[in-house]
């Protein structure tokens, strides 16, 4: 999943994540949910809607639309490798998720499941399957990625429903000049253009990495050559909302120490039709580091989450045309994270 070149530090989270999520249900895999989550009650759900809560200034309408809120269950691949999709579905029915979105569909030492059982689980919870991360390319010519074996990709993407299929790879596959990128973005038309014959929209989920400038010419953001060379009836964008921000902190100067800043939200607010999907990350202000934040539980960060949701739900017609997926690289406490995230996330309300 890493550009060709050498890897990306912060991609090295995601490395293993294919095969490591899917149901283990029985007595045991209970008690051990009930011993790691603690009691899930009325009252988890209650906070979360009640409005003037912590986090929630002011008394108009829930800047989260109802039916939108997902998970990346990366976040909680410790929890579905030793429970099974099951008990940790159950858990999220409970604090309140609407969505989740896959990153794999096997569930490691829980044991094996199915598609028609992982799609059918997960309707029985209440959770709609909205998206799933798969690699870009891989060196493997019989590896699980678009490049190698995109039929597969696809059947498999349709058989849970999912409406849409998207890669958290970067586009460094053939380097990191402006060509190379357009090269990436034609790679991306075609899986496109095929997951659009299927009724599914194919995206790409960013890193940091992917708002630096091209090494040919590096005045150029190679965002913007993404943006700009991909076809827009094709290709769409899971803006990583914390990713976003660490490209703006590291990549508000070009190479030459010439001023380029820019504000994630700019991009989203120009295309909103472009980003169906988000990934909601927290982070802690930290310039002493490489990133410019320390990841935190959704809530207990500084990116303005009521700032940013506000202005893209009050677009004309956009409310309901986002999912808005919760993640953590590597929460403390997975269930702990999934509660606190949901319960800060439902109780931001517009300012009056």
């Amino acid at each position: 999943m890493s550009r060709l070149s050498q890897p990306d530090p912060e991609l090295t989270h995601r490395i293993g994540r294919r095969g490591m999520l899917g149901v283990a249900a029985g007595a045991t895999a209970a008690a051990l949910l009930g011993a790691a989550a603690g009691p899930a009650t009325a009252a988890t759900r209650a906070t979360a809607a009640t409005p003037g809560t912590v986090g929630a200034p002011g008394r108009g309408r829930p800047v989260l639309p109802p039916g939108r809120l997902g998970i990346q269950l990366y976040s909680l691949r410790d929890k579905v490798s030793t429970l099974g999709f099951g008990p940790v579905f159950a858990e999220l029915e409970r604090y309140g998720y609407d969505e989740v979105e896959f990153a794999g569909y096997t569930q490691g030492s829980a044991g094996p499941i199915t598609l028609a059982q992982l799609k059918r689980l997960a309707r029985n919870h209440g959770l709609n399957p909205i998206g799933s991360h798969v690699g870009y390319h891989s060196g493997d010519p019989n590896a699980y990625t678009f490049a190698t074996n995109l039929t597969k990709v696809l059947d498999d993407a349709q058989a849970l429903g999912l409406k849409h299929i998207g890669t958290a790879s970067n586009p460094f596959r053939h380097g990191s000049t402006v060509d190379a990128w357009k090269r990436a973005a034609e790679d991306f038309n075609t899986y496109g253009a095929a997951a659009k014959a299927r009724g599914m929209k194919f995206y790409q989920h960013n890193h940091s990495e992917e708002f630096s400038f091209a090494t040919d010419k590096p005045h150029v953001r190679l965002y913007d050559v993404l943006l700009a060379e991909t076809d827009p009836d094709l290709v769409y964008l899971e803006m990583d909302i914390y990713w976003a921000y660490v490209g703006q902190f590291r990549f508000s100067r070009r190479p030459d120490g010439t001023p380029a800043p820019f504000d994630p939200l700019d991009y989203v607010l120009r295309q909103p039709h472009r980003y169906p999907l988000f990934h909601v990350k927290d982070g802690v202000s930290d310039p002493s580091t490489e990133h410019g934040y320390r990841m935190a539980d959704v809530g207990d960060g500084d990116i303005d989450y009521r700032r940013f949701l506000s202005a893209v739900t009050r677009l004309r017609g956009e409310r309901f045309a986002h999912h808005w997926q919760a993640e953590h690289d590597n929460p403390a406490e997975s269930f702990t994270f999934a509660r606190k995230s949901s319960a800060h996330l439902h109780s931001l309300r517009e300012k009056c």
